[in-house]
């Protein structure tokens, strides 16, 4: 049987580090936080769209259609922007910001050549232009029925740096051949591609009616390293629906 014992990971903490070129970054923040990347003259950075939050004044912006039709198409799929925007400068050092838009944690993802890793859709804030984007499909149906992940994530392969926003704080595991996690809808942020996601039916009438879980639970299965996000954007807007205005028969809200 393989062994189920799972080390309790330390918390993550923002740090700074380099790319593969001259790049340099830093994560500030703590709820809302935000990359700042320092290139210099040959070095690019890609986003998409509206992703900047402030730039030095000798940065440059490119705005193109990244991959013709077919990134197009991937890009509008997978819930990001149509257009993704290159930055660069022509001489000197510049420097560039992105910035979360919901509380959680920004993960620099350092890939090595060929090197892959899928993630959630619309998790993508910007990267080094070595780095591909692509799409993943769920190949199991059921996974993306009910695993609260949908059909289409997100692949991003190396070389280089790509820096991912994920939901609430973060949690690192890495499953054993064979080791098993179970997760509810929304809290799986990344995976390694060798870790293979099915879905599991929540067992026991009582469960299913109270214990609050919903029908299924996503399985996870090593070998490989998972991310988990403790605070699911969809749990969020959940949890302060009842506290939002309603709207009356004539149009208007009612306040609370």
């Amino acid at each position: 049987m393989t062994n189920q014992k799972f080390d309790i990971p330390a918390p993550s903490v923002a740090t700074s580090g380099t790319g593969t070129g001259g790049m340099e970054y830093k994560i500030v923040g703590s709820t809302m936080q935000a990359v700042i990347c320092e290139i210099d003259a040959g070095e690019t950075i890609v986003s998409q769209s509206g992703g900047m939050a402030w730039m030095s004044g000798n940065v440059t912006m490119s705005t193109n259609m990244s991959g013709g039709l077919g990134g197009l198409f991937k890009r509008a799929i997978s819930g990001e922007s149509l257009f993704i925007v290159e930055y660069g400068v022509s001489s000197g050092r510049g420097l560039i910001s992105f910035a979360s838009d919901f509380p959680g944690k920004i993960i620099p993802v350092h890939l090595g050549a060929g090197q892959e890793l899928i993630v959630q859709k619309q998790a993508f804030m910007c990267s080094e232009k070595s780095v591909n984007f692509d799409i993943h499909l769920q190949r199991k149906i059921g996974a993306g029925l009910f695993g609260g992940e949908g059909f289409i994530m997100e692949k991003i392969t190396g070389p280089g740096v790509a820096f991912v926003a994920f939901d609430g704080e973060i949690v690192e595991y890495t499953l054993e051949p064979g080791q098993v996690l179970k997760v509810d809808s929304g809290h799986v942020a990344m995976i390694e591609p060798t870790v293979s996601m099915d879905i599991e039916m929540m067992k026991g009438f009582k469960n299913i009616l109270f214990g609050g879980e919903g029908l299924f639970l996503t399985t996870l299965k090593g070998p490989g390293k998972v991310w988990l996000q403790t605070m699911p954007m969809m749990s969020l807007a959940k949890a302060i629906a009842p506290y939002m205005p309603q709207p009356t028969s004539t149009g208007s809200t009612i306040k609370l």
